[in-house]
């Protein structure tokens, strides 16, 4: 089934000591690119997740984000800024003798506590092995809770891409049996708007010469002739659709299908030189770029 890049997931997992909720968010990119925004005591699984998020995606820019939440007992360590103490010290000395004071080195519990920055939280710089492992099987239960929403929300847009573009791939299959259609008479319609002219400008009394006429005909015949890109072009539009219904990522090899059904469409509009025929590929063009646009969401 085909996938679209753009998708969501959510998961939440609970271990002994912590709750991890990750969230998933993807958009359309030409490769693969996993960003892991998490919290700096779970930078070592940063491998973990991009080797599981690409486990079920191809393509596109995933943004994976985690939040990490304590629930369990843990002691609480606590920072004090010796250096900033000495600086607030000497600051109050500098400021008592500005103003010819005496300065009051008595500190209580409360001044040296209200000192902004003094006391602060440390914060866990690295896991232990034990909180390791917990974290590695937790976040990895909430990863995969939110890789089945995220997988099952590509696959259900997919499906909805997948049924747009056959009818326009279908669409597309229809205008060039037209134009293949239409082929057949541009060489007899030419023919017989030349000998309409030529019996409008000739004079009764001079000869028509055939020869001339039939040079004239097999030299337009030649430069209209639209067979081998029609050939190319059905042959095109037949992968197309194979494509559309394929398991696999498909997404480059439509892209690159594409860029030669245009190729082929162009030509056949600058050749045939039809008015009938470049109608349709003006329509023809319309819907392959609709085509295009859409591919662009294809994993």
């Amino acid at each position: 089934m085909l996938k679209s890049m753009t998708s969501f997931g959510r998961g939440v997992a609970v271990g002994v000591n912590y709750k991890l909720t990750v969230e998933l968010k993807s958009v359309n990119n030409r490769y693969l690119e996993v960003v892991a925004h998490i919290p700096r005591l779970l930078l070592f699984l940063d491998p973990l997740i991009k080797t599981q998020v690409a486990q079920a995606a191809a393509r596109g820019k995933v943004d994976v984000f985690v939040q990490l939440e304590n629930i369990g007992e843990q002691t609480p360590k606590l920072r004090v800024d010796k250096a900033l103490a000495a600086a607030y010290l000497q600051a109050a000395k500098e400021l008592a003798a500005s103003l010819k004071m005496p300065l009051n080195v008595k500190l209580t519990m409360r001044n040296l506590v209200a000192m902004p920055g003094l006391i602060t939280l440390a914060p866990a710089e690295e896991a232990t092995e034990a909180q390791q492992a917990e974290l590695t099987e937790v976040l990895s239960r909430a990863l995969s809770e939110a890789l089945v929403a995220f997988v099952s929300m590509r696959e259900l847009e997919g499906g909805r891409l997948q049924v747009d573009l056959l009818t326009r791939a279908k669409q597309v299959s229809g205008m060039v049996a037209n134009i293949e259609q239409l082929a057949e008479q541009v060489v007899a319609d030419y023919q017989n708007k030349l000998l309409a002219r030529i019996g409008e400008l000739l004079p009764a009394n001079i000869a028509l010469d055939e020869a001339r006429l039939v040079n004239e005909v097999a030299y337009f015949a030649d430069r209209a002739c639209i067979n081998e890109e029609l050939v190319r072009l059905k042959s095109h539009l037949l992968q197309l659709e194979e494509l559309l219904q394929k398991e696999e990522p498909v997404g480059r090899k439509l892209d690159f299908l594409l860029q030669e059904i245009n190729r082929e469409v162009n030509t056949i509009g600058s050749k045939a030189n039809y008015l009938a025929i470049n109608q349709l590929v003006i329509e023809a063009k319309s819907e392959l770029e609709k085509i295009r646009e859409q591919v662009q969401n294809l994993e």
